[in-house]
């Protein structure tokens, strides 16, 4: 989908503002959610539902739902091939003919070719990674996540910000250790849920319960599995999930950064704090593939200029350290992960 045009906003009123940018998360995990919504919006449940299905077909919202986490779910890597460029195409081709592949991008960069496997076990996903070295006769650069900072593409969005959050002073953060051998540890009910609202709840007066009818459980089982996947990490978030390319902030950029160890955590959670850095992780050096870096931090902008001078203050007043800039110059797949896969029994 290309972006809105420039004056996206101008037939949104304050009450479309406050949907758009105060329930990308935290909507009510209750039976009728709509209407505690808007009560708090000073409308009634008919009319805030009908505001979000306009934004939905608008395309400022893409869903209406939880955001996932694939990590905690599931076994999920970042990985990078470099892709000959007679054979681009081709190398695209079958590295997204994975069902486990749910992003995949090209940077400017050597390694140019950058993509997330997510499968159901360490070892389906490494196959699959020793697969696409075999069928590609590319060597892959394998980066799972270590540590989470912050990882959240929440942001503002009614506001003329330069980049993703200018508007916001600071983000709480913490340093969360993520295991390679994530299963969720998910019951059958869980495992139900997850694949029946991997793309989003029903836009209803009574998502809840449509859910809970489509998978054949209780309203309240439902109610409360969702609660606990949000307590346990397996859902991020609950809310009207914006589309940040349709909204302006297409610029973005991964920076890649060598931090010395005994500095990574404090570093990490500085940067991770910062309103602009709108993702922070630890991956692992690959020395051995001339890959020295440790941190990732991603920023996203309307304005190109604007995110090469947040870069630069990174540099200079917070991570003193070698770095390198890929910048996103082509999506080649995005689609949400295949839960189907990642809650069945491993293979």
């Amino acid at each position: 989908m290309t972006a809105l045009s420039d004056d996206w906003r101008a037939d949104l009123d304050e009450v479309d503002a406050a949907l758009i940018d105060e329930y990308q998360s935290g909507f009510p995990v209750e039976a009728r959610p709509f209407r505690v919504v808007a009560e708090d919006l000073g409308i009634d449940e008919e009319e805030a539902l009908d505001r979000v299905r306009h934004l939905r077909e608008k395309g400022i919202f893409r869903r209406f739902g939880a955001v996932l986490n694939p990590p905690v779910i599931g076994s999920s890597t970042l990985a990078a091939v470099s892709a000959p460029e007679d054979r681009f195409d081709e190398v695209a081709e079958i590295i997204n003919g994975y069902q486990q592949v749910n992003h995949n991008y090209r940077r400017d960069h050597e390694w140019n070719m950058w993509f997330v496997v997510t499968a159901g076990s360490r070892e389906t996903r490494d196959r699959i990674l020793s697969e696409i070295e075999e069928r590609t006769g590319c060597e892959v650069l394998n980066l799972p996540m270590l540590t989470d900072y912050y990882i959240d593409l929440e942001f503002p969005v009614m506001n003329d910000d330069r980049f993703a959050r200018e508007s916001l002073d600071e983000t709480e953060v913490s340093a969360t250790r993520i295991s390679e051998d994530a299963t969720g540890d998910l019951s059958d009910l869980d495992a139900r849920l997850l694949v029946e609202i991997q793309d989003g709840f029903p836009l209803t007066k009574t998502p809840y319960a449509d859910v809970a009818a489509a998978i054949d459980a209780d309203t309240d089982e439902v109610i409360a599995a969702i609660e606990r996947l949000l307590d346990d990490g397996c859902i991020k978030r609950i809310g009207c999930i914006v589309n940040h390319v349709v909204t302006g902030f297409r610029n973005n950029c991964m920076v890649v950064w060598n931090v010395p160890d005994d500095e990574l955590d404090a570093r990490g959670e500085v940067v991770g704090s910062l309103p602009y850095v709108t993702l922070c992780y630890h991956r692992p050096r690959r020395p051995e593939q001339d890959w020295p870096y440790n941190l990732f931090t991603m920023i996203h902008g309307r304005d190109a200029d604007a995110v090469d001078a947040k870069i630069d203050e990174l540099a200079t007043e917070y991570l003193p350290f070698d770095h390198e800039r890929l910048y996103s110059t082509e999506t080649l797949k995005q689609t949400g992960a295949q839960y189907e896969e990642l809650v069945s029994s491993p293979e």
